[in-house]
């Protein structure tokens, strides 16, 4: 399980990339969490590994020591809504799961480890609830929250289950479960192999195939397939069928029929079904519950289920009755379980949808499907029944998608990316009806934004062929820089070999922000062909980018590839590894991510020329003083909860640019070296009314800051007469505006909603208007609904307003009124 990486979602900063974190890592910087991550991902799995990992007596070794003594709950939402009845408050916790323990706890027990901020709540499955009933979810949340917030929570959803933001009020960061890469599957395998005491030389066969086979290699990035996989290669003695579908196929296969045959496991009860009877059974199960919303049923339901389907299968009717015949499933299926007394559920939602759409197709419910394709419950119940329908059914339902995508703007994007989605798995299909997929598809070619190219790497490989080229499209003279990112974004997030033509021709001519993804994308690929034809151009260009390294492999190419400037290592390189391997008179920026082995930087001054050194996640490191007499002038540190837990600060004096990482932690103002010109501040501070002595500060960064300023604190800041850039937040704003404060010396401002990652309320531009009055430049992130630009007029040295995703057009938000001398830029641009 440590072995999946986790990465922030939201809005993206400019190239630079957010570092990514080893699950066991999932709770050292931050308390809570809301987790995304696809079907299949490793979602209740990696819940149900921090259980164990907290509940394991003795000290956890690594990040894991911030589980140490705490008392982990898991709580399966898909079981906890199944009645409508409240969620539950903690001392209902246990007996809601169906815990063997519940009747053991004593009276008050869970809220007394709440209150004292020793409870790991494990929220797994907001996708499994119901859409009408998700606030209802949301605000037990944040009751828990408000009521225990010394706690640690992780809540897990998929993707497009809720919006970006759900939980920032609470103060969740927002991080993604990443595809396992190929240096992860790999490990996968071999310990499959090793834990399964497979014959000798049948894994590493597996990993060659693998390798090869890059239809397999694309669906090995996640934790289920990736089993199913290996299971079924030793099953099947080396020999794999091809596609998600034959997959799924063989292994229902394995698990309905082939496993008892083989083991000569004999009927039970008196029952004994073929491998098609089951298959039927299971469908009307699955069907049940995706129709009717719920994740799990009551036993009288599924017995009314099954009773009705004996009318129709005279032969299974003969052995059993509804009742028995639930529990021969439960039994020996391999598919049911009971999460509960009395309930019934599918061991994993992949292969509920799989069954489920199948009967949709036999039901020919193709209305159905259409008429909920835009909720994400059914998004892979759509995708499988193209799978299953026979040609006629599938042009049918592909029409569909596309005729009411045209119809319903608000679903457009989602409906027509679905219908290309579908395309994978439409293996006989009309060209007319291929050709009208597509079309729509190119619509939202090429991407815009960072979310946009999402929208299309969620699609798959099918989109691949659609992304233009950095000539643009036939009509276009090119694409703008925004667009050639956004496409170097997809095509490097989808991977694969497929990609590989389209990404060297953005490589004739790099652009910085193309440069920045390739560059941070290595792991996606082989290294070796990556190296030559991607990295190798990067670090020829001489593009100001982080190259992000990941493995020794990697390291060793950049070596031999006569080094580079600007180098990301992500994970535990020594430092003997560093020295070796690093240009010592080239390097000027260093990145360290996820590192526990590093815990002295003396090493640092052997890099005569370094300048930036940038630290996120290296635990080990507690000192930074040994920097002092090093060339480095730009560092960036971990935010902590602990002010003084990164000691030396105060040494640095060579030091001009200093950010702490991560809204979470804290900082002692009067600690900081005083020679700096830009600092970034964490969520909270200590002393920042001595903001004040830092004479030479022209950046100022404060968006992170939970608590508003207090009127000396803001009279500090006033004073600092070479202040150029702030960075604030509303509720920041808000609180210099009440001082009456003016801030004239700062020409560029920069202001994000309190919840960075989602819409706050409408820009308060008057407010800005009134404190900054010389202003050159606004940047506002998110701006929401009620945005009006106007009272910005009256700032006569403004030239440029750049608007990042707001929730309005430019003239609902009055940006003519600023003038022919104003440039309003948005981005994404509008589509038209």
């Amino acid at each position: 399980m440590p072995t999946e990486e986790l990465t922030p979602t939201g809005p993206p900063g400019a190239w630079t990339p957010t570092p990514a974190r080893r699950v066991d890592a999932l709770l050292t910087a931050d308390r809570r969490v809301l987790l995304r991550g696809a079907a299949g991902s490793g979602k209740t799995t990696l819940a149900q590994w921090l259980a164990v990992s907290a509940a394991q007596q003795g000290q956890p070794k690594g990040a894991l020591k911030e589980l140490s003594g705490l008392v982990p709950f898991v709580l399966p939402l898909r079981s906890l809504t199944r009645a409508a009845t409240p969620l539950p408050l903690p001392h209902d916790f246990l007996p809601s799961v169906g815990c063997p323990l519940a009747s053991a706890q004593s009276a008050g027990w869970a809220d007394r480890v709440l209150a004292a901020g020793r409870g790991l709540l494990l929220v797994d499955g907001v996708d499994e609830v119901p859409e009408p009933e998700r606030e209802r979810t949301r605000q037990w949340l944040r009751g828990l929250v408000t009521a225990y917030p010394d706690n640690r929570f992780v809540v897990t959803a998929r993707p497009s289950a809720v919006r970006d933001g759900w939980l920032h009020a609470e103060d969740f960061t927002e991080l993604s479960l990443a595809p396992m890469a190929p240096r992860d599957v790999a490990r996968f395998i071999a310990r499959w192999h090793a834990a399964a005491q497979a014959e000798p030389g049948l894994g590493e066969a597996l990993l060659d195939a693998v390798r090869t086979n890059q239809d397999l290699a694309r669906l090995a990035t996640n934790p289920l397939m990736s089993g199913l996989i290996c299971a079924l290669h030793r099953e099947r003695r080396g020999h794999l069928p091809r596609g998600r579908k034959a997959l799924y196929d063989a292994a229902l296969s394995m698990l309905l029929e082939r496993r008892d045959r083989e083991r000569d496991v004999t009927a039970r009860g008196g029952i004994d079904l073929d491998e098609e009877s089951m298959r039927e059974l299971l469908q009307k199960l699955a069907y049940w519950l995706i129709r009717n919303g719920h994740a799990e049923m009551e036993h009288a339901d599924a017995h009314d289920i099954l009773r009705r389907a004996l009318t129709l299968m005279p032969r299974v009717d003969e052995q059993a009755s509804a009742g028995s015949l639930l529990r021969f499933l439960l039994e020996r299926s391999g598919l049911l379980r009971e999460p509960t007394p009395g309930t019934v559920d599918f061991m994993h939602r992949t292969f509920q949808d799989y069954l489920g759409a199948a009967e949709a197709v036999e039901e020919r419910d193709i209305d159905l499907l259409v008429s909920h394709a835009h909720m994400d419950q059914w998004e892979d119940v759509l995708r499988m029944a193209v799978a299953h329908a026979r040609a006629d059914e599938r042009a049918t339902l592909l029409r569909g998608l596309v005729a009411r995508g045209d119809a319903e703007p608000a679903h457009r994007a989602r409906l027509h990316l679905l219908a290309t989605a579908c395309l994978e798995h439409a293996t006989q299909l009309d060209p007319e009806v291929r050709n009208e997929v597509e079309q729509r598809a190119t619509a939202l070619i090429p991407p815009r934004s960072f979310m946009e190219a999402e929208l299309l790497v969620e699609v798959g490989p099918v989109v691949l062929p659609l992304l233009p080229g950095p000539e643009g499209l036939a009509e276009e003279e090119g694409l703008a820089d925004e667009e050639a990112h956004a496409v170097a974004l997809t095509a490097t997030r989808i991977g694969g070999d497929a990609a590989l033509p389209l990404l060297t021709r953005y490589c004739e001519n790099l652009r910085p922000r193309v440069a920045g993804a390739m560059a941070s994308s290595w792991h996606r690929f082989d290294t070796a062909e990556y190296g030559e034809r991607i990295i190798r151009p990067v670090i020829e260009s001489g593009a100001d980018v982080p190259i992000i390294v990941r493995t020794q492999e990697q390291l060793d190419f950049v070596r031999k590839a006569g080094g580079y400037h600007l180098l990301t290592l992500d994970g535990d390189f020594t430092e003997q590894e560093l020295l070796a391997a690093l240009p010592r008179d080239e390097l000027k920026h260093l990145s360290l991510w996820n590192n526990t082995r590093i815990d002295d930087l003396s090493f640092v001054s052997r890099f005569g020329r370094l300048e930036q050194l940038y630290l996120a996640n290296c635990p080990s490191v507690r000192d930074v003083s040994q920097l002092a007499e090093t060339s480095v002038t730009q560092l960036t540190v971990p935010s902590s909860s602990k002010p003084d837990e990164v000691l030396g600060l105060s040494t640095l004096t060579n030091l001009r640019r200093l950010n702490f990482l991560g809204e979470g932690g804290s900082c002692d103002v009067s600690t900081l070296p005083r020679g700096l010109t830009h600092l970034g501040m964490p969520g909270a501070a200590r002393r920042m009314e001595d903001l004040g002595r830092f004479i030479e500060l022209k950046d100022l960064l404060l968006h992170f800051l939970v608590e508003p300023l207090t009127p000396t604190q803001w009279q500090s800041i006033s004073s600092l007469e070479r202040l150029n850039y702030l960075c604030i937040n509303h509720t920041q704003l808000q609180s210099l505006s009440a001082t009456g404060l003016v801030l004239p010396q700062v020409k560029s401002l920069q202001v994000f909603p309190v919840g960075i990652g989602s819409y706050g309320d409408g820009l308060p531009s008057a407010e800005v208007a009134g404190a900054f009055p010389n202003l050159d430049r606004l940047t506002a992130s998110r701006p929401g609904p009620g945005t009006d630009l106007t009272p910005l007029a009256g700032l006569h040295a403004l030239r440029t307003v750049f608007l990042y995703q707001p929730s309005q057009s430019a003239r609902s938000m009055g940006a003519e009124a600023l003038g022919p001398h104003v440039d309003v830029q948005i981005t994404p641009r509008p589509r038209t």
